[in-house]
């Protein structure tokens, strides 16, 4: 029995799921929901901040893709996932790395992708899925990944094309996604982090809080939709991101990443709603799924 409601996250690397939605997706997963992973690509170019590991890096083997699927594997059976895929299958599409880096120019990098090409791999995954919510990155990918950015370009084209009976009906019957949500941090949100971090006498990545602002991926909170509250799945949350070892250094309530950024964990992650309508009049949405048909 297919299970009524059904959500499809689109991802750039692996790890970027379980830190941007970790715990909405083990929410809906304890509620009997269908979430479906999309990953593009196997992040061969992130840094690798297990020592022992190093040698697995671009610049040395070059076997961290390989590596990476072992440990999305293990972050989607912390958070109870099973349905988990790669675009177009496992490596076809290669981690870009940051933007201006010479990986942005291998043939095989996503941000070099054939854009129809990819789009139809989405859409296949759409039409064959059925989700009436879809999640992704804003325009920027957040902060300006070219990976990110891709992934934001293909998961529309793809809920645009799926809802189109004349676009590849090879692909399967027309299906139209309800909703569209992009990940983001609501600033006042980021401000208390910061606050929190000063107060456990840890370093902030940033002068001052006004520097708040200007943080691409910090959007004004009136631009904010959804505060889904996942915190009853917050050990899920940080059991995952334990499981991106080679990426994520989890250390009490806030993770490094490997541009040692610290951010705080948080149980509660928010979305802005950019397709369909939402499902409260007043306040944050607390359901994605808000306003739709069981």
């Amino acid at each position: 029995m297919t299970p009524s409601r059904r959500l499809l996250l689109v991802h750039a690397h692996p790890d970027d799921e379980t830190i941007n939605n970790g715990a909405t997706m083990a929410r809906y997963v304890a509620e009997g929901a269908r979430v479906t992973l999309l990953t593009c690509t196997l992040g061969e170019e992130g840094e690798v901040l297990v020592p022992e590991l190093e040698l697995l890096a671009a610049e040395h083997a070059d076997q961290l893709g390989g590596y990476r699927i072992g440990e999305l594997r293990a972050a989607m059976e912390a958070l109870g996932v099973a349905d988990w895929r790669f675009l177009g299958g496992p490596g076809r599409y290669r981690d870009s790395g940051m933007m201006g880096t010479p990986a942005n120019d291998e043939p095989r990098a996503f941000w070099n992708a054939d854009l129809d090409e990819a789009v139809a791999h989405a859409v296949a995954v759409v039409r064959e899925v059925r989700p009436q919510v879809v999640v992704t990155y804003d325009e920027n990918g957040g902060y300006g990944h070219p990976d990110h950015i891709q992934a934001h370009r293909v998961a529309m084209r793809a809920v645009d094309a799926a809802a189109d009976p004349a676009y590849r009906p090879d692909l399967g019957g027309a299906w139209e996604v309800a909703k569209v949500y992009w990940c983001c941090v609501p600033r006042s949100v980021l401000r208390q982090g910061i606050e929190a971090m000063t107060a456990l006498g840890e370093e902030s990545p940033f002068a001052s809080l006004d520097d708040v602002d200007d943080l691409s991926f910090a959007v004004p909170d009136e631009l904010v939709a959804a505060a889904v509250d996942g915190r009853a799945h917050a050990g899920r949350k940080d059991a995952a991101m334990r499981a991106h070892a080679t990426q994520i250094t989890v250390d009490g309530p806030f993770f490094a990443l490997s541009n040692n950024l610290g951010q705080e964990v948080l149980g509660t992650e928010y979305y802005r709603l950019v397709r369909g309508e939402r499902g409260t009049a007043d306040g944050w949405e607390d359901d994605l799924f808000a306003g739709l048909d069981p």
